[in-house]
Protein backbone atom coordinates (compact mmCIF):
# COMPACT_ATOMS: atom_id res chain seq x y z
CA UNK A 1 0.00 0.00 0.00
CA UNK A 2 1.22 3.40 -0.77
CA UNK A 3 0.13 7.51 -0.01
CA UNK A 4 0.31 9.19 -3.30
CA UNK A 5 3.63 11.38 -3.91
CA UNK A 6 2.03 14.71 -3.25
CA UNK A 7 0.51 14.09 -0.32
CA UNK A 8 3.38 11.61 1.17
CA UNK A 9 5.89 14.97 0.81
CA UNK A 10 3.09 17.29 2.70
CA UNK A 11 3.15 14.72 5.15
CA UNK A 12 6.85 14.54 5.58
CA UNK A 13 7.37 18.57 5.88
CA UNK A 14 4.19 18.69 8.17
CA UNK A 15 6.03 17.17 10.82
CA UNK A 16 9.59 18.39 11.25
CA UNK A 17 9.45 20.22 14.10
CA UNK A 18 6.04 19.13 15.67
CA UNK A 19 5.96 18.35 19.08
CA UNK A 20 4.92 15.21 20.54
CA UNK A 21 4.64 14.23 24.24
CA UNK A 22 5.96 10.60 25.34
CA UNK A 23 4.94 9.62 28.94
CA UNK A 24 5.95 6.09 29.76
CA UNK A 25 8.64 3.70 30.68
CA UNK A 26 12.14 4.73 29.78
CA UNK A 27 15.41 1.93 29.88
CA UNK A 28 18.80 1.88 28.72
CA UNK A 29 19.45 -1.06 25.84
CA UNK A 30 22.86 -1.89 26.24
CA UNK A 31 24.59 -4.51 23.74
CA UNK A 32 27.88 -6.32 24.63
CA UNK A 33 29.34 -7.47 21.15
CA UNK A 34 31.75 -10.20 20.51
CA UNK A 35 32.43 -13.35 19.38
CA UNK A 36 32.02 -17.08 20.26
CA UNK A 37 35.25 -19.54 19.93
CA UNK A 38 34.71 -21.98 22.19
CA UNK A 39 32.41 -23.61 24.93
CA UNK A 40 33.47 -22.67 28.43
CA UNK A 41 34.70 -25.11 30.68
CA UNK A 42 33.27 -24.54 34.17
CA UNK A 43 29.41 -24.92 32.20
CA UNK A 44 28.15 -25.96 28.92
CA UNK A 45 28.01 -21.94 27.90
CA UNK A 46 29.51 -20.33 25.12
CA UNK A 47 32.46 -17.98 26.03
CA UNK A 48 31.63 -14.37 23.98
CA UNK A 49 35.32 -12.62 23.59
CA UNK A 50 33.68 -9.12 23.67
CA UNK A 51 35.07 -6.70 20.66
CA UNK A 52 32.75 -3.36 21.67
CA UNK A 53 29.97 -2.26 23.99
CA UNK A 54 26.92 0.04 22.58
CA UNK A 55 24.29 1.80 24.55
CA UNK A 56 20.92 2.99 22.98
CA UNK A 57 17.16 4.69 24.47
CA UNK A 58 14.75 1.56 25.12
CA UNK A 59 11.23 1.51 26.05
CA UNK A 60 9.13 4.77 26.17
CA UNK A 61 12.68 6.40 25.27
CA UNK A 62 13.14 4.11 21.68
CA UNK A 63 10.06 6.16 21.12
CA UNK A 64 11.43 9.42 21.45
CA UNK A 65 14.43 8.72 19.11
CA UNK A 66 11.98 7.20 16.54
CA UNK A 67 10.32 10.22 16.70
CA UNK A 68 13.24 12.80 16.50
CA UNK A 69 14.76 10.74 13.36
CA UNK A 70 11.52 11.34 11.50
CA UNK A 71 12.27 15.59 12.35
CA UNK A 72 9.47 16.10 14.85
CA UNK A 73 10.38 17.42 18.71
CA UNK A 74 9.34 14.72 21.52
CA UNK A 75 9.48 15.92 24.92
CA UNK A 76 9.76 13.06 27.21
CA UNK A 77 7.95 12.91 30.35
CA UNK A 78 9.39 9.73 32.88
CA UNK A 79 11.19 8.87 36.31
CA UNK A 80 14.47 7.19 36.37
CA UNK A 81 16.84 5.82 38.86
CA UNK A 82 19.64 8.30 40.24
CA UNK A 83 22.38 5.76 39.26
CA UNK A 84 25.11 5.03 36.88
CA UNK A 85 22.49 3.59 34.21
CA UNK A 86 20.32 6.45 34.73
CA UNK A 87 23.15 9.12 33.78
CA UNK A 88 23.99 6.97 30.97
CA UNK A 89 20.42 6.90 29.39
CA UNK A 90 20.38 11.03 29.92
CA UNK A 91 23.67 11.08 27.89
CA UNK A 92 22.83 9.09 25.13
CA UNK A 93 19.28 11.04 24.35
CA UNK A 94 21.44 14.36 25.02
CA UNK A 95 23.81 13.51 22.36
CA UNK A 96 20.63 12.40 20.38
CA UNK A 97 19.25 16.26 20.92
CA UNK A 98 16.58 14.79 23.18
CA UNK A 99 15.55 17.08 26.00
CA UNK A 100 15.69 15.26 29.27
CA UNK A 101 14.11 18.56 31.09
CA UNK A 102 11.08 16.69 32.27
CA UNK A 103 12.71 13.02 33.25
CA UNK A 104 12.72 12.80 37.43
CA UNK A 105 15.44 11.02 39.19
CA UNK A 106 14.50 8.89 42.28
CA UNK A 107 16.75 7.64 44.29
CA UNK A 108 14.80 4.75 45.46
CA UNK A 109 14.48 3.47 42.06
CA UNK A 110 16.70 1.59 39.21
CA UNK A 111 16.62 2.54 35.81
CA UNK A 112 15.85 -0.06 33.70
CA UNK A 113 18.25 -1.53 31.67
CA UNK A 114 18.47 -4.40 29.42
CA UNK A 115 21.60 -5.86 28.77
CA UNK A 116 22.41 -8.01 25.26
CA UNK A 117 24.69 -10.08 24.56
CA UNK A 118 25.25 -10.25 20.95
CA UNK A 119 27.84 -12.89 19.47
CA UNK A 120 28.10 -14.04 15.97
CA UNK A 121 25.58 -11.60 15.18
CA UNK A 122 23.17 -13.63 17.27
CA UNK A 123 22.03 -12.46 20.86
CA UNK A 124 22.93 -15.29 23.32
CA UNK A 125 21.33 -13.90 26.47
CA UNK A 126 20.07 -11.13 27.75
CA UNK A 127 20.30 -9.60 31.68
CA UNK A 128 17.53 -7.07 32.82
CA UNK A 129 18.00 -4.60 35.87
CA UNK A 130 14.56 -3.01 36.79
CA UNK A 131 12.76 -1.64 38.95
CA UNK A 132 8.34 -2.46 38.28
CA UNK A 133 7.04 -0.98 40.73
CA UNK A 134 3.83 1.74 40.57
CA UNK A 135 5.35 5.10 41.41
CA UNK A 136 4.76 6.69 45.12
CA UNK A 137 2.32 9.46 45.15
CA UNK A 138 4.41 11.76 45.50
CA UNK A 139 6.43 10.72 41.96
CA UNK A 140 3.05 10.10 40.31
CA UNK A 141 2.38 13.85 41.36
CA UNK A 142 5.59 15.10 39.72
CA UNK A 143 5.33 13.38 36.43
CA UNK A 144 1.80 14.96 36.39
CA UNK A 145 2.78 18.45 36.82
CA UNK A 146 5.31 17.93 33.99
CA UNK A 147 3.16 16.56 31.59
CA UNK A 148 0.33 19.94 32.53
CA UNK A 149 3.23 21.95 31.88
CA UNK A 150 3.84 20.61 28.21
CA UNK A 151 0.29 19.80 27.16
CA UNK A 152 -0.28 23.24 25.88
CA UNK A 153 2.17 23.20 23.37
CA UNK A 154 2.00 19.44 21.90
CA UNK A 155 0.25 18.09 18.91
CA UNK A 156 0.01 14.25 20.12
CA UNK A 157 0.35 12.48 23.41
CA UNK A 158 2.41 8.98 23.61
CA UNK A 159 1.93 6.87 26.88
CA UNK A 160 4.34 4.08 26.41
CA UNK A 161 3.66 1.47 28.99
CA UNK A 162 5.85 -1.03 29.31
CA UNK A 163 4.38 -1.92 32.69
CA UNK A 164 7.49 -0.72 34.73
CA UNK A 165 5.28 1.53 37.32
CA UNK A 166 5.35 5.08 35.59
CA UNK A 167 2.32 4.50 33.46
CA UNK A 168 -0.22 4.03 37.13
CA UNK A 169 -3.99 4.04 36.96
CA UNK A 170 -4.13 7.32 38.74
CA UNK A 171 -1.89 8.74 36.09
CA UNK A 172 -3.20 7.55 33.27
CA UNK A 173 -7.05 9.02 34.47
CA UNK A 174 -5.63 12.30 34.51
CA UNK A 175 -3.72 12.48 31.39
CA UNK A 176 -6.18 10.98 28.97
CA UNK A 177 -8.71 13.38 30.70
CA UNK A 178 -6.71 16.54 30.63
CA UNK A 179 -5.54 15.18 26.55
CA UNK A 180 -9.34 14.89 25.85
CA UNK A 181 -10.10 18.34 27.65
CA UNK A 182 -7.36 19.65 24.91
CA UNK A 183 -8.37 17.99 21.89
CA UNK A 184 -5.24 16.56 21.46
CA UNK A 185 -4.69 12.82 19.71
CA UNK A 186 -3.52 10.53 22.68
CA UNK A 187 -1.96 7.33 21.03
CA UNK A 188 -1.35 3.94 23.56
CA UNK A 189 1.44 1.55 23.29
CA UNK A 190 -0.96 -0.39 25.62
CA UNK A 191 0.34 -3.00 28.58
CA UNK A 192 -2.11 -6.04 28.53
CA UNK A 193 -3.03 -6.00 31.65
CA UNK A 194 -4.15 -2.50 31.93
CA UNK A 195 -6.58 -2.22 28.13
CA UNK A 196 -10.05 -1.34 30.62
CA UNK A 197 -7.61 1.75 31.82
CA UNK A 198 -7.65 3.31 28.40
CA UNK A 199 -10.62 4.19 28.22
CA UNK A 200 -11.12 7.43 26.02
CA UNK A 201 -7.83 6.98 23.97
CA UNK A 202 -7.70 7.91 20.57
CA UNK A 203 -5.85 5.26 19.45
CA UNK A 204 -4.35 1.73 21.39
CA UNK A 205 -1.61 -0.27 19.33
CA UNK A 206 -1.38 -4.02 20.89
CA UNK A 207 0.32 -6.68 19.24
CA UNK A 208 -1.91 -9.75 17.94
CA UNK A 209 -0.53 -12.09 21.73
CA UNK A 210 -1.59 -9.05 23.72
CA UNK A 211 -4.91 -8.41 21.81
CA UNK A 212 -5.59 -11.81 21.66
CA UNK A 213 -4.94 -12.59 25.92
CA UNK A 214 -7.12 -9.67 26.73
CA UNK A 215 -9.67 -10.93 24.97
CA UNK A 216 -9.45 -14.71 25.89
CA UNK A 217 -9.67 -14.88 21.99
CA UNK A 218 -6.81 -17.18 20.55
CA UNK A 219 -6.20 -15.63 17.23
CA UNK A 220 -5.42 -17.34 14.30
CA UNK A 221 -7.00 -16.62 11.44
CA UNK A 222 -8.93 -13.51 9.76
CA UNK A 223 -12.27 -14.65 11.58
CA UNK A 224 -10.84 -14.96 15.21
CA UNK A 225 -9.07 -11.45 14.73
CA UNK A 226 -11.88 -9.73 13.80
CA UNK A 227 -14.03 -11.26 16.52
CA UNK A 228 -10.61 -10.36 19.25
CA UNK A 229 -10.32 -6.91 17.55
CA UNK A 230 -13.79 -6.14 17.52
CA UNK A 231 -14.28 -7.65 21.66
CA UNK A 232 -11.22 -5.50 22.50
CA UNK A 233 -12.64 -2.31 21.29
CA UNK A 234 -15.31 -3.13 23.26
CA UNK A 235 -13.40 -4.02 26.62
CA UNK A 236 -11.46 -1.27 26.58
CA UNK A 237 -13.79 1.70 25.05
CA UNK A 238 -10.70 2.97 22.68
CA UNK A 239 -11.51 4.88 19.31
CA UNK A 240 -9.52 3.04 17.35
CA UNK A 241 -7.27 -0.19 17.67
CA UNK A 242 -4.10 -1.19 15.67
CA UNK A 243 -3.29 -4.66 16.13
CA UNK A 244 -0.02 -5.37 14.66
CA UNK A 245 0.79 -8.47 13.41
CA UNK A 246 4.17 -9.43 12.66
CA UNK A 247 5.17 -10.79 9.42
CA UNK A 248 1.15 -10.58 8.79
CA UNK A 249 1.38 -6.98 8.85
CA UNK A 250 -1.18 -4.92 11.25
CA UNK A 251 -4.74 -4.80 11.16
CA UNK A 252 -6.98 -1.21 11.95
CA UNK A 253 -10.41 -1.08 13.34
CA UNK A 254 -11.43 2.23 13.51
CA UNK A 255 -13.87 4.49 15.10
CA UNK A 256 -16.52 4.30 12.31
CA UNK A 257 -16.73 0.31 12.09
CA UNK A 258 -14.29 0.16 9.26
CA UNK A 259 -11.41 -2.28 9.11
CA UNK A 260 -8.28 -2.60 7.27
CA UNK A 261 -5.51 -4.88 6.68
CA UNK A 262 -2.23 -3.62 5.77
CA UNK A 263 0.81 -6.08 4.96
CA UNK A 264 3.66 -6.33 6.18
CA UNK A 265 6.46 -3.83 4.50
CA UNK A 266 9.76 -6.15 5.24
CA UNK A 267 11.97 -6.86 2.96
CA UNK A 268 14.41 -8.94 5.25
CA UNK A 269 14.21 -9.61 9.19
CA UNK A 270 17.37 -9.50 11.41
CA UNK A 271 16.03 -8.15 14.51
CA UNK A 272 12.33 -7.50 15.73
CA UNK A 273 13.58 -5.43 18.74
CA UNK A 274 11.66 -2.17 19.21
CA UNK A 275 9.15 -2.67 16.28
CA UNK A 276 6.68 -2.05 17.84
CA UNK A 277 8.29 1.42 19.50
CA UNK A 278 8.88 2.61 16.12
CA UNK A 279 5.45 1.82 14.53
CA UNK A 280 3.97 4.07 17.56
CA UNK A 281 6.59 7.16 16.82
CA UNK A 282 5.61 6.43 12.83
CA UNK A 283 1.62 7.02 14.26
CA UNK A 284 2.28 9.35 16.12
CA UNK A 285 4.61 11.72 13.24
CA UNK A 286 2.46 11.41 10.83
CA UNK A 287 -1.02 12.03 13.12
CA UNK A 288 0.86 15.14 13.90
CA UNK A 289 1.22 16.19 10.43
CA UNK A 290 -2.52 15.80 9.79
CA UNK A 291 -2.28 12.49 7.81
CA UNK A 292 -5.19 9.92 8.04
CA UNK A 293 -5.16 7.10 10.30
CA UNK A 294 -4.96 5.15 7.05
CA UNK A 295 -2.07 7.03 6.01
CA UNK A 296 -0.47 7.12 9.29
CA UNK A 297 -1.11 3.12 9.50
CA UNK A 298 0.70 2.93 5.88
CA UNK A 299 3.45 4.94 6.98
CA UNK A 300 3.90 3.74 9.96
CA UNK A 301 3.86 -0.51 8.34
CA UNK A 302 6.97 0.64 6.13
CA UNK A 303 8.87 2.63 9.15
CA UNK A 304 8.74 -0.57 11.30
CA UNK A 305 9.83 -2.95 7.57
CA UNK A 306 12.92 -0.59 7.92
CA UNK A 307 13.65 -1.32 11.37
CA UNK A 308 13.50 -5.20 11.34
CA UNK A 309 16.00 -5.26 8.51
CA UNK A 310 18.42 -3.88 11.16
CA UNK A 311 19.92 -5.50 14.24
CA UNK A 312 19.33 -3.94 17.55
CA UNK A 313 17.03 -1.09 18.77
CA UNK A 314 16.72 1.09 15.45
CA UNK A 315 15.06 3.78 13.73
CA UNK A 316 13.88 4.79 10.45
CA UNK A 317 14.25 8.21 8.54
CA UNK A 318 11.80 9.76 6.95
CA UNK A 319 14.21 9.32 3.38
CA UNK A 320 14.28 5.49 3.97
CA UNK A 321 10.61 5.55 4.62
CA UNK A 322 10.12 7.78 1.11
CA UNK A 323 12.26 5.22 -0.55
CA UNK A 324 10.07 2.05 0.68
CA UNK A 325 6.69 4.14 -0.42
CA UNK A 326 8.30 4.21 -3.62
CA UNK A 327 9.67 0.97 -4.12
CA UNK A 328 6.41 -0.38 -3.49
CA UNK A 329 4.61 2.10 -5.39
CA UNK A 330 7.06 0.78 -8.07
CA UNK A 331 6.49 -2.40 -7.68
CA UNK A 332 2.33 -1.91 -7.89
CA UNK A 333 3.25 0.17 -11.35
CA UNK A 334 4.88 -2.95 -12.78
CA UNK A 335 2.46 -4.94 -12.05
CA UNK A 336 -0.41 -3.03 -12.82
CA UNK A 337 1.59 -3.11 -16.49
CA UNK A 338 2.39 -5.92 -17.37
CA UNK A 339 1.30 -6.43 -21.18
CA UNK A 340 -1.32 -9.14 -21.59
CA UNK A 341 -0.45 -11.86 -24.42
Amino acid sequence: MVIEKDRLQKIIISIKKKKIAVIGDIMLDRYIWGDVERISPEAPVPVVKVKTETERPGGAANVAWNIKELEAEPIIVSVIGKDTFGEILKESLEGLRIKTKYIIEDIRRTTTTKTRIIANNQQITRVDRESNNDLRDNLRKKVLEKFMEIIHSVSVVVISDYGKGVVTSWLLKRIISETIRKKVFIIVDPKESHFKLYNGASLITPNEKEAGNAVSIKICDEKSLIKAGKKLKTLSKVDNILITRGSKGMSLFANDGYIQHFPTMARQVFDITGAGDTVVAALAAAISSGASLREAAIFSSHAAGIVVGKIGTATATADEIIASIRMEENKKYNVDHVPKR
